[in-house]
């Protein structure tokens, strides 16, 4: 029988490991080379076998589906948009509706529901509208999720849809009278892109999603969740994120007695993005991709490099579908079910970020819930807190932005390349409570270069 050539080699512990270190640095203090992140996790030189888990079991994905976020406005060109896309190499279509004025039904039998997997979300909340569609959809074969998320739309706008009874009566409506894959979609981008961190990302998603099981986990035995997940340029944490997020959430589904397997729908975070030097957001946009491949999400959404900037054009549409299909088709990313697998920085972190978003989302829960800390403002109040940590680190250069506050070109020029606002735009109106303001990194630096051109 063969021998195994590892045999041949003395295991290696981690504190062996730790003493060859220290004298490598002939002095030099090894706590130096720990990293101390603002979540609080304290990234060391090195892991072992030893820092591994024994209890982190992901369910994983074994295939993700390179996604085009479309928003209805004109029914044709939508139809249109949509048949290029697929011709290209796009998988699967995510679908804004704005307008109850749209002819769903005319815009679905454009395309192979069968074949291609189609979430829609709606920007009002009309049971009728939406049951009217589903009627259509009786008896067919098809792949057609609807998510909808009211806590999400209050804590990003500071207001119902109707109010709160009304919107859960509409909510519990639709659930009832709908046999198609009617979704919890729960935007947890709303968080990461206002400038939470990743342990408040996972606890907000957390508490944001047991508010519906509160309510009417009955009606969600059935029914699919999807979270919705903004990812930064932080590259393993965003791949233990999800990891975490799976965790976590089969840990509240067991206590309701509800099926574990949810669905992630991935994309860049708007957070870390820039007008200046805008061709590095392709840099930004591909790790953050391959950071929700390596994850597990199932349907992985790409930005446009020029999307704060510009108005939807194919050009970038174009670039930011085949940075995907180069993933794919050509880095092999779909080869493998759970890469990450093993790696043991990865399964470290993934257990102190489930370990510590866990203890977070007790916390809120005994303070009354996400709810409920919305309403007093405490949710916003740490929201505003861990971004302006970020802010701080970015404007002292700690946190560095390639082509904005290092290495930037002053011959850049911008002011004529705007055609749309890429900051932050106030309007004056009445809300129950603040909402969560999402606002990038670079806005007040890039606002102060534009007035000196």
């Amino acid at each position: 029988m063969a021998k195994h050539l590892m045999n041949d080699f003395k295991a290696v512990t981690a504190k062996e490991w730790r003493q060859k270190i220290q004298v490598d640095l002939k002095g030099a203090d090894y706590e130096s080379l720990i990293t101390h992140t603002l979540e609080g996790i304290d990234i060391k030189p090195f892991y072992h076998h030893e820092d591994t888990p024994n209890n982190i079991s992901v369910a994983t994905p074994n295939q993700w589906h390179i996604t085009e976020r479309l928003t209805v406005k004109d029914l044709e060109s939508t139809i249109e948009k949509i048949s290029y896309s697929l011709s290209k190499g796009t998988e699967a279509i995510w679908l804004i509706i704005e307008s109850e004025s749209t002819n769903l039904v005319a815009l679905l039998k454009s395309i192979d529901i069968e074949k291609t997997p189609i979430y829609i979300e709606f920007n009002f909340l009309k049971p009728k509208y939406i049951i009217a569609f589903a009627e259509f959809l009786k008896g067919k074969k098809h792949q057609i999720r609807i998510g909808i998320d009211i806590i999400g739309n209050l804590a990003a706008t500071g207001n119902w849809h109707h109010s709160l009874k009304d919107d859960h009566e509409a909510l519990d409506y639709i659930f009832k009278h709908i046999e198609i894959p009617v979704e919890l979609s729960i935007n947890t981008n709303i968080y990461q892109n206002a400038g939470a961190n990743t342990i408040q990302q996972l606890a907000y998603a957390l508490s944001h999603t047991n508010e519906y099981l509160n309510h009417n986990s009955e009606a969600l035995k059935n029914k699919k969740i999807i979270f919705k997940v903004a990812l930064g340029s932080n590259y393993f944490f965003e791949i233990a994120k999800i990891k975490a997020l799976r965790n976590l959430y089969a840990t509240l589904a067991d206590a309701y007695q509800l099926p574990e397997k949810i669905e992630i729908l991935a994309f860049p975070t708007n957070r870390n993005k820039t007008i200046y030097d805008y061709n590095v957001n392709m840099l930004r946009t591909t790790t953050e991709c391959m950071s929700a491949i390596l994850g597990g999400a199932d349907f992985i959404c790409n930005n446009a490099y020029d999307k704060i900037f510009h108005k939807e054009n194919e050009f970038g549409s174009r670039i930011a579908r085949n940075q995907l299909l180069i993933l794919k088709n050509e880095s092999y990313f779909d080869k493998v079910s759970n890469p990450a697998y093993g790696a043991y920085y990865i399964e470290n972190l993934t257990q102190q970020l489930s370990e510590k978003a866990l203890e977070l989302f007790k916390s809120i829960e005994k303070g009354g819930g996400f709810l409920v800390q919305l309403k007093e403002g405490t949710i916003q109040r740490k929201i505003k807190e861990s971004a302006q940590k970020e802010q701080e680190d970015f404007n002292e250069g700690k946190t560095i932005l390639v082509g904005t506050n290092k290495y930037e070109n002053v011959e850049d020029k911008m002011k004529n390349e705007l055609e749309i606002s890429p900051f932050l735009e106030k309007k004056e109106r009445k809300t129950l409570l603040p909402p969560i303001i999402q606002r990038r990194l670079a806005e007040s630096l890039e606002q102060s270069r534009l007035k000196q051109e």
